[in-house]
């Protein structure tokens, strides 16, 4: 935790220039007991910034999110499920992947969740394509007009994992309320929905150590929630394989933003994240080895997960919604052939058919 000093230290600065404000923030209490920029602490709002899309927290917000709780006895509270490990390889060999659709159940999917981008976009101010085509004509202009800069992007990350845990809470808790109602087991489903609801959470957890949200944001988020509940509660109930395919071309849009975040920061438009470590929640979660634990090895860990979730879905959107297995917490008969796993070693972007798995 920061001392009283850190944080005078470091809204001292808030009003300060940019150069001027990180080349104080990394001289900061803070900075030298942790050895980083104390980020989350203070931000640097540039004067000539005319739209504010969520807000984050100003300096009378300032404090540690969620402090670790106060249980003398307990010296560590593991995560419920524990996190596969990636190798760096694999990390860097998420692509991005859209499955076409075939029928009018994945038309509908595709149709609500282009529509639901479209939104996002809107409230954010996340303008890509625009940009891309102003670019070829005037760069300086496009950059002006429509870049993305950190603060940005990480209101974009905050509302979207805020909300993407949604569907897994909603569908695992339906299939075990049906599995008690019929009095039949429900073939391992269950799990993979409340651990993949688990993951999105953990996201939003993470970014939450580095930003935390305004008011606007948190009423943002009250009725972004409320609406997307109660919408796929009603929709799982009418059409499950809708609802698993509709997830998987969320997490394809998923799959694509964290992949420009990357390609921005690797471009030097993000140079607050350039130099800036995971959260030690990160860290301990996906179990970061030394020398990986970089901002921008935290948005491939995060691009990874929905990855894996964007396979899942499309997966179980190809099954039999009552009488199949969950194949990927299924044991093999030939374990040396690519299966559905709970790692990506043999991760499929569109999906496993059901002939392949069943």
């Amino acid at each position: 935790m920061a001392s009283r000093g850190a944080v005078k230290s470091a809204v001292a600065v808030h009003s300060q220039q940019p150069a001027a404000y990180f080349k104080n923030a990394t001289k900061s209490p803070l900075a030298v007991h942790t050895g980083r920029r104390p980020f989350c602490l203070a931000t640097y709002r540039h004067p000539t910034a005319s739209k504010r899309y969520f807000s984050g927290t100003g300096p009378s917000g300032i404090k540690e999110f969620f402090p670790e709780p106060n249980a003398p006895q307990i010296r560590i509270t593991q995560p419920a499920w524990k996190h596969p490990i990636y190798s760096q390889k694999q990390l860097e060999d998420i692509v991005i992947a859209h499955r076409q659709a075939k029928d009018w159940s994945d038309w509908v999917a595709l149709a609500a969740v282009r529509t639901l981008r479209w939104g996002l976009d809107l409230a954010t101010g996340y303008k890509h394509d625009k940009a891309v085509s102003l670019g070829k004509k005037d760069p300086q202009q496009a950059v002006q007009k429509y870049a993305m800069t950190e603060r940005k992007y990480m209101n974009r990350n905050i509302f979207l994992e805020s909300v993407a845990g949604v569907p897994g809470m909603v569908a695992g808790m339906l299939r075990h309320l049906r599995s008690m109602r019929r009095m039949r087991r429900d073939n391992g489903w269950i799990e993979t929905l409340l651990e993949e609801s688990y993951n999105e959470r953990m996201h939003l957890l993470t970014f939450l150590k580095m930003r935390e949200p305004g008011w606007f944001m948190r009423v943002m988020v009250l009725c972004a929630q409320g609406v997307f509940f109660n919408a796929m509660f009603v929709s799982y109930l009418v059409s499950p394989r809708t609802c698993h395919r509709f997830v998987g071309y969320l997490e394809e849009e998923a799959v694509l933003t964290y992949t420009r975040e990357i390609a921005d920061l690797d471009a030097g438009k993000l140079p607050e994240w350039e130099t800036m470590a995971a959260p030690d929640l990160a860290v301990k979660y996906w179990n970061m080895p030394e020398g990986y634990r970089t901002m921008r090895d935290l948005l491939l860990y995060i691009r990874a997960d929905e990855a894996k979730h964007r396979e899942v879905n499309h997966t179980l959107g190809n099954l039999d919604q009552d009488n199949d297995p969950n194949p990927f917490v299924s044991e093999y008969k030939d374990p040396s052939q690519p299966h559905p796993s709970k790692g990506i070693e043999y991760l499929k972007p569109t999906g496993w058919e059901r002939k392949e798995v069943i």
